[in-house]
């Protein structure tokens, strides 16, 4: 198992480690509710050094991630990010990711930790553009901090004003004595703030100045679980679990990445599937009774045939009740539908409900 630059810290802060996408990483550390309210009320510091990133640059960087991604990289100005997918050759998603365009031929990418070598493999197969690519992800690390105040903590170590970048936009400056610092105005929580991109010899230093600067403002380090129910309650697609290589962007909601105004992998089976509509699709899902959805449990009807399955649940610390997402067979993923879902041989009645539920 691979380690981020920050494990030792980890450890001795108590935090409980387990492995994920290959590497020992830090499930919580006070408490998975604790920490979601700190990062809904307050903020929360999150190690995710374990994402990977490559730079794409030189002539031929802006047509090669035109053709690979869904998005259009022509959307982005210098200093913009853009949430995207890879999709494969059958209609699916290689991953889901973020392009950041640094200056004109020079993009960096964020993709997910457990398909770093996948994504790799995938994006260097269509590089006949000539583009210089250089994985970096060995050498990186990444720093969520996430929260209504996060802003204002990290503001404390930066000359660079955090009030002009907006989201998904991004900026290079020094923050605690560390300069080339990528400061994207991302995150996965969906309650604001700020991720950090630096070198892995500085992990220690940043980690320490950003929970120091934030202590009367309440900062908590957080973990992997807390991440979870977080991205779930804004109805966030997990890579593995709500997309994969199996599924569209058009089956999974993600339409809005995918643009048809220029050429690019599958391009023609999701425009097929824009056109005719699909039989399935990704909807969020609140229970009516107690109960707690997990991971692949069966979505039945109330005939109890089996019409889908569930891709994330939880029980939401922000309302109090189960929710998730799930793929729904037509007609029953339309807004509204009652919809059934077994937990424990038990039917539990939910309703489909739009996302984010909070």
């Amino acid at each position: 198992m691979k380690k981020t630059a920050l494990y030792d810290k980890h450890v001795s802060l108590g935090a409980k480690i387990v492995p994920f996408a290959g590497f020992e990483m830090p499930v919580q550390y006070s408490g998975v509710t604790e920490e979601h309210f700190a990062v809904r009320e307050k903020a929360g510091l999150f190690d995710v050094s374990h994402m990977g990133q490559f730079f794409i640059e030189g002539p031929g960087s802006k047509e090669l991630l035109q053709f690979v991604t869904t998005n259009n990289v022509d959307a982005l100005e210098n200093g913009k990010a853009q949430y995207s997918c890879l999709p494969n050759e059958n209609g699916g998603i290689v991953d889901d990711l973020i392009v950041y365009k640094m200056e004109d031929d020079k993009y960096f990418v964020v993709v997910n930790a457990s398909n770093i070598e996948k994504d790799w493999n995938h994006i260097s197969k269509y590089n006949t553009f000539g583009a210089q690519m250089t994985n970096a992800s060995d050498e990186m690390s990444l720093l969520a901090i996430q929260g209504p105040k996060a802003t204002e903590i990290l503001q404390k170590l930066t000359e660079t004003n955090l009030s002009e970048i907006p989201y998904y936009h991004f900026a290079v400056g020094s923050v605690a004595g560390v300069s080339n610092i990528i400061i994207s105005n991302t995150g996965y929580t969906g309650s604001g703030g700020f991720e950090i991109y630096f070198n892995n010899e500085n992990a220690e230093q940043l980690w320490d100045a950003i929970i120091n600067a934030g202590e009367a403002e309440g900062i908590v380090p957080a973990g992997l679980a807390a991440r979870d129910t977080l991205r779930l309650e804004k109805g966030f697609c997990l890579y593995g679990n709500d997309i994969d290589d199996t599924t569209s962007p058009i089956e999974a909601g993600l339409g809005w990445i995918t643009k048809f105004d220029k050429d690019f992998v599958s391009k023609e089976i999701f425009a097929k599937q824009k056109e005719e509509g699909i039989t399935r699709k990704l909807v969020g899902f609140e229970l009516q009774d107690k109960g707690v959805p997990r991971h692949d449990y069966p979505v039945v009807d109330a005939e109890g045939n089996v019409i889908g399955k569930v891709t994330s649940g939880t029980q939401s610390p922000m309302k109090k009740i189960g929710l998730g997402l799930a793929y729904v067979d037509q007609p029953h993923f339309k807004l509204g539908s009652e919809i059934f879902i077994q937990v424990r041989n038990k039917n539990i009645p939910a309703k489909v409900v739009k996302a984010p539920f909070v």
